[in-house]
Order: C-alpha cells, then structure tokens, then sequence
C-alpha cells in the first residue's frame, strides 16, 4: 500500500508546529477528499474519512474497496478541530468510525452539514439531531471564526428532498481573507462557474479528479481534465486534486490527465502526498 508522506505522531507534531497568530494557510492531504486545515490557529477538518469501515462493509461484495494507501491517522489523536463538514451522506464523506472519535475527542467541536441530511447524520453519528449546523445551497453562516457557504454539488444529479434542499453541497469557506472552495463530490454543472466567480476569489480549489464511469457502480466526479479546465474557469490561484489513491476500484492518476491539463491552460497546482502539508502564503500564490 501507499505510505503516507507524515502519519500518526510525526504529523500531529507538524500540525502542533502551527504559529497560532500566522496568516499563512496551512494544508494537510488527510487521504480521499479529506484535507486539515489550519489558519490563525484555527483548525479545520473536511469531508475526513480515517477508517476501514468500508472495506469490510463491502468485502465480497461485487464492489469490494479494497485500500491502495494507508491511514494517515487515528481520528481520535486529532484534538484542536474547531470545525468539521461533511458534504454528503456518502460514507467516505459521513464515517462514524471516523466522525464519532473525532468529535469525543475535540467536545467543543461544530459540524457542518447539508440540511437535507439531517436525520440521516444523526442517525449514523448518533449525536442530538439539533447539533450539526445545517446549509444549502446558497445558505452562509458564521461558525468557529469562519465563514462557511453552501454550494450545490452534482454527484451525478443536484438532488434534493421534499422541501427542495441540496442532499450534496461543496463550501466555500472563509477566514482572514482566504476564500477555499472544498467541492465535495460533483461534476460540473450551468451555472457553477459562475456562482464560484460571484462568491469572490478562489485561493485554494480542492477539486475531486477521479471520474465518472457508469461501469464502476458508484456516481461520479470531475474527472482530471475537468477539473483542471474548471480551476482555470473560475480563476482559482491554486488548485489541489482529491478523491484519488484510496480505493483500487475508483481511483485516477494525476499525472495523466490533472497535471498536463493544468500545465496546458497554466492553472497554479499542487498534487499532494498523503499526509504531507504544505504552507501557503496568499501573497506569493502562483
């Protein structure tokens, strides 16, 4: 399997090693689309998926998620989260096994969620149903010294409940300048450069590069063309590629499609390994 750059306690003393009070953005790659982040002294967690609760739930099953890369880190050594999303109900993107330890070790922790998944994240987490913050598409609120936005995301459909709220979301979130879209799951759709354009500019892209191939029996995502031409649509200043190198069965190579794209329409990148982190200075992105 695929070992992580930093794992376990050489990576908490990395992220330890933040100065509170910077300006810089800090980003670790957690594994799948799960990134931490780190600004002011502010610790962020989106869509983390750090179990096996997968594999064996899919075990010889015709789609078994058979494990490329190793964990980077057990979630209940992670401590200082203000803040942590889950994009949609997908499990590699709602993980109790991940969440539930998560949560027990940061008490003061808030979650975001689609509102249209409120039930259903209460049911999986088995936490009050009033706790997790609730957005949708559009919806903004200030939470843990952010700003998070909802943005719909098509993963393959924008779907919705009865009362008309997005079931997949991406955000947009931001804090002492910053403005960082985590997409989610999505495939492009009208209209999503443009809402991305109005929402201000876009430091940071973390955009999913592994496909949508009907014969994998899972819904799909940009692929790394895709996502490449959409970072350079909507003028991001860096472009970070998730959802890739975890499962065998769904998975890309970056150095395929996402990095010669991106090198072809000059679109800023940065292919992370597994739990590497990198610093970021928003005055010397290019």
């Amino acid at each position: 399997m695929i070992p992580p750059a930093r794992r376990g306690g050489a990576l908490l003393a990395e992220i330890e090693a933040a100065p509170p009070g910077e300006d810089c953005l800090r980003v670790w790659w957690l594994g799948q689309s799960g990134f931490l982040l780190c600004l002011g002294g502010s610790r962020v967690v989106l869509d983390p998926y750090l179990s096996d609760s997968l594999t064996r739930k899919y075990e010889g099953s015709t789609r078994p998620h058979i494990r490329m890369s190793e964990r980077v880190i057990e979630p209940h050594r992670l401590h200082g989260i203000a803040l942590a999303t889950s994009s949609h109900a997908h499990t590699d993107h709602l993980d109790a096994e991940t969440l539930c330890p998560m949560i027990q070790a940061n008490p003061d922790i808030k979650l975001v969620i689609p509102e249209a998944n409120r039930d259903l994240v209460a049911e999986r987490l088995k936490c009050d149903r009033a706790w997790p913050l609730g957005l949708d598409d559009g919806w903004e609120a200030e939470v843990a010294g952010w700003r998070v936005r909802g943005l719909a995301a098509a993963h393959n459909e924008i779907e919705k409940d009865a009362a008309g709220r997005c079931r997949y979301l991406g955000y947009v979130l931001s804090r002492r300048g910053w403005n960082i879209y985590h997409s989610g799951d999505t495939l492009r759709y009208p209209g999503l450069v443009e809402r991305l354009r109005a929402a201000g500019q876009v430091d940071v892209a973390f955009l999913p590069i592994n496909g949508n191939r009907p014969e994998r029996g899972v819904a799909g995502n940009l692929d790394g063309a895709e996502a490449a031409a959409l970072a350079a649509e909507i003028g991001a200043r860096l472009v970070i590629p998730h959802h890739f190198a975890m499962f065998t069965f769904n998975t890309a190579d970056p150095g395929e499609c996402f990095i010669p794209e991106c090198l072809r329409l000059g679109v800023p990148h940065r292919v992370l390994e597994l739990g590497e982190g990198i610093v970021l200075d928003r005055g010397a992105i290019h």
